[in-house]
């Protein structure tokens, strides 16, 4: 299992540590210290699309008009601070952020 997130980031810090307590097998990747490939990015976008961009931080208010409107994978490579976390892989399935849906998902097998 990998969760991608970011190391100060309040919700990956929660999400590895349920991971850890329950037993998992889990290895955290910082997408800053260790950037997305293409290939692991166009995974990702096909899997969750827009919604992989966090809108609501100021880091994507500061996006200059011309990114804002850019394609999600132009934003994140920009800027891999922007993109929602934590991205969870577990074996075929992936999984984003941390609300109930997904902890019960992971946590209760």
């Amino acid at each position: 299992m990998v969760i991608y997130g970011l190391s100060t980031c309040s919700t990956c810090k929660k999400a590895l540590k349920a991971m850890e307590q329950a037993g998992k097998d889990v290895v955290f990747r910082d997408v800053r210290a260790e950037p997305l490939s293409e290939t692991e990015l166009a995974t990702l976008i096909a899997e969750f699309g827009d919604r992989l961009v966090d809108r609501t931080t100021n880091d994507w208010r500061s996006l200059s008009d011309w990114l804002k409107h850019s394609e999600a994978e132009d934003q994140l490579a920009a800027k891999p601070k922007l993109m929602a976390r934590p991205v969870i892989h577990d074996g075929d399935a992936y999984y984003l952020g941390w609300d109930e849906a997904v902890q019960q998902a992971l946590l209760s097998e």
